[in-house]
């Protein structure tokens, strides 16, 4: 945000006076030094989690620099966009896998059959290649929705067309549709929500999803397990609650852009469209059968609506 606050400063100067630097409240120079510390903390924390997470964050910081200093105005600038959402999706399989630790004090012995209870085991030095490839369709997802709602975001100051938030509505549609009869996104994050896989069997293991535990080490479901979203009418009937709450925030502004593409309703639709980032990150999260992080994602929605009317989220 300092970054994009920084390359835009002689726009924002003559179209939205009222930001932070045109207005005089903050200092160029120290936007860019913000920016810069900000990326070198972010790829020291990546590196800290191991390298296959430097791996990705690293091309993520590259993207987003791209993006704010030279792609946002050329016709690549939402694919750019895109893409850094989708690498950020990445980085966090990336992260949490790299080096998982559990506390062990439910089954009396760590996994790995050396630990003491209550220490912390590590259960994984290395990423699973898998473990990213499982994560790609969450990935996608989200670019595709973040593809649709930067395209949508190129007419916010002076209107447009009324195709591109036509087509980010067909797009919310088309991921609505597929998060509701689709497979899972993502495999279960390691640690997450320890019975979702066992209703009703409080700190059971877990042999189907997490390494270490009857699966020789690997990530993601045991052997003979079944593709697919998580089934219990439980965890079903709220990700149909949470598609249904994407839909509704992202699909409502769209359609008036649509029917008058003014530079009021483009940003409504565009502020809308990151608002319903939530409950779609909430949905993924359903589907790859974690419901307790589902409703910690969801229950964000009420303070970003409350955000979105004191600072806009564009």
């Amino acid at each position: 945000m300092a970054l994009n606050d920084w390359a835009d400063r002689a726009e924002d100067a003559v179209e939205r006076p009222h930001r932070p630097l045109p207005s005089g409240r903050i200092r160029p120079a120290a936007a860019l030094a913000a920016a810069g510390a900000l990326t070198a903390a972010g790829l020291a924390l990546a590196a800290r989690a191991g390298r296959p997470s430097l791996a990705v964050a690293a091309p993520l910081a590259a993207t987003v620099w791209a993006y704010d200093l030279t792609l946002k105005r050329t016709p690549v600038g939402p694919v750019a966009m895109a893409a850094a959402r989708g690498l950020d999706v990445l980085l966090g399989a990336a992260a949490t896998a790299g080096t998982a630790r559990r506390r062990d004090r439910l089954f009396g012995q760590a996994t790995t059959g050396r630990a003491v209870p209550g220490q912390d085991v590590p259960l994984v030095s290395t990423t699973d290649p898998r473990t990213l490839r499982r994560a790609l369709p969450s990935a996608l997802t989200l670019a595709t929705h973040t593809l649709a709602v930067t395209t949508v975001s190129r007419g916010e100051t002076q209107g447009g067309s009324p195709l591109a938030p036509l087509a980010a509505l067909a797009t919310t549609g088309a991921l609505a549709w597929g998060l509701s009869n689709g497979r899972a996104g993502a495999s279960r994050p390691i640690g997450d929500d320890p019975t979702a896989l066992h209703p009703g069997r409080v700190g059971a293991p877990m042999d189907t999803g997490q390494a270490g535990v009857g699966t020789g080490g690997r990530l993601g479901p045991a052997r003979g397990a079944a593709p697919g979203p998580f089934a219990h009418p439980v965890t079903d009937t709220l990700r149909t609650a949470l598609t249904l709450a994407y839909a509704a925030t992202s699909a409502h502004p769209l359609f008036h852009a649509v029917l008058n593409p003014s530079p009021p309703l483009t940003q409504r639709a565009v502020g809308g469209g990151i608002r319903a980032m939530i409950p779609l990150q909430a949905t993924l999260a359903a589907r790859a059968g974690a419901p307790v992080t589902a409703l910690l994602t969801a229950a964000l929605a009420p303070a970003a609506r409350k955000f979105a009317r004191k600072v806009s989220v564009t």
